[in-house]
């Protein structure tokens, strides 16, 4: 059952990515925004996809990878640079409003404020370990999408968007679960999982977000499509 969720929900939203697409930049940049603030939630989400042990945001950080290749694709590097800065600041203003929200007193009769308490309580290190991972994989990835195409003249398109994305993905899946999850010996805070299922963790993830990969290159081919038949 979940696996079958999991294929709608992503197509679904890289279905949406089109459609930003063809309404226009500005709607590919709201779209990331929106994307960025629903994974500060959905990671929080633990569930099994065919075997692994995986989080709620997978769906959605593949689908950004979707959005940034159109705007590399049809608009440039530099507005593809431009985005990965929008979906950061999203991720910066949700945490620093949410940690304000839990700040405050609650009423004697809250019944919520445990709820939010449970979910925004984002442990530092998770936090650090998930910005990081971000800015350096979609740099990364608007950088290696735009050298191959130039590479390659502007021929496979399958090459750059999965070229790009793939490794990307292993990257972000490597210095998140590095710095954000792993209790390391050598480290002076604790983690989430254990050292010894480090590379179980990575492997796991990684193919989930490698079949998300797959899944958003016909949609990129739609994207031309869509061009042409302005």
């Amino acid at each position: 059952m979940n696996e079958i969720l999991f294929l709608i929900f992503t197509v679904f939203l890289l279905t949406l990515g089109l459609v930003a697409f063809r309404l226009g930049k500005v709607y590919i940049w709201i779209l990331i925004g929106v994307y960025t603030l629903l994974m500060n939630i959905f990671v929080l989400k633990q569930m099994t996809l065919f075997g692994f042990v995986v989080t709620g945001g997978n769906a959605l950080y593949g689908a950004v990878f979707l959005l940034t290749d159109l705007l590399s694709e049809h608009y440039g590097k530099k507005e593809a640079f431009r985005s990965i800065w929008i979906g950061f600041g999203v991720s910066v203003i949700f945490v620093v409003a949410t940690q304000i929200l839990l700040a405050f007193v609650p009423f004697e009769s809250d019944f919520a404020h445990s709820h939010l308490h449970a979910l925004f309580s984002i442990a530092p290190r998770i936090l650090l370990g998930s910005m990081l991972a971000y800015l350096i994989a979609q740099n990364f990835d608007v950088w290696a999408f735009t050298t191959i195409k130039s590479l390659t003249k502007g021929r496979f398109l399958w090459l750059r968007n999965n070229g790009s994305t793939l490794v990307s993905q292993f990257l972000d899946t490597i210095i998140f679960t590095t710095v954000g999850l792993t209790a390391f010996s050598w480290l002076p805070v604790g983690g989430v999982i254990g050292a010894d299922i480090f590379w179980p963790v990575v492997w796991a993830t990684y193919a989930i977000k490698v079949l998300v990969a797959i899944l958003d290159t016909p949609f990129l081919y739609l994207s031309h499509w869509l061009k042409k038949a302005d």
